[in-house]
Order: C-alpha cells, then structure tokens, then sequence
C-alpha cells in the first residue's frame, strides 16, 4: 500500500466564513471520489484542525500501488475536483507519499 498525503494553506484574505465554505467543498469534492478512482482504497479529508496548526486542509489517502497514486493524480474526476476546489483557494502545498 502508498499513502498519500497532502497538507494545506488556504489563501490569504479570506473571511471565517469563506475559509469554512472553501474546506467543507475540499472535504465533500475529495472525499466523494470514494468508490470512482481504481486503486484508492481510502481518502479522508481533516479540515477541524487545533488552533496550534499552521495548515488549514489535510488529505490521508491510501492507494494499491505507487501506479494507483500516479493515475489519481492524472484521473479526470480528481483533476476535476482539484482545478474546481482545492487549487483556486490554496497558497501552499505540502506532500508526502510513502510505502505503509
């Protein structure tokens, strides 16, 4: 198994209350590509981070194979989710894929 997993930064200049809309979308967008994507076996979507957290969205997904991660990442219904959700809203990413 890989997992995949990515941190965010929400942009700067957002309100509470857009920051609240824009990770909910985050959330429902990658979670809702359970069950559409061969080869991820598990996404879930933290978005109620402490206060002592310097990122705003977390992804921990689960993958078959590092093949599996590699087609997520070109699949249309993901590419459609991040272009739409995640990449407008987002200033920084951070990743970490590792065998586990």
């Amino acid at each position: 198994m890989v997992k995949h997993m990515i941190l965010w930064q929400l942009k700067d200049g957002l309100s509470q209350e857009e920051k609240q809309e824009i990770k909910a979308g985050i959330k429902q967008g990658l979670e809702g590509l359970r069950g559409k994507i061969p080869g991820l076996l598990d996404i879930y979507v933290q978005i109620d981070g402490l206060s002592s957290s310097n990122a705003d969205v977390m992804l921990d997904s689960t993958f078959t194979d590092e093949g599996a991660l590699k087609a997520y990442a070109v699949h249309p219904e993901h590419v459609k989710v991040a272009d739409s959700r995640v990449r407008p809203y987002t200033k920084t990413r951070l990743c970490m894929d590792h065998e586990g």
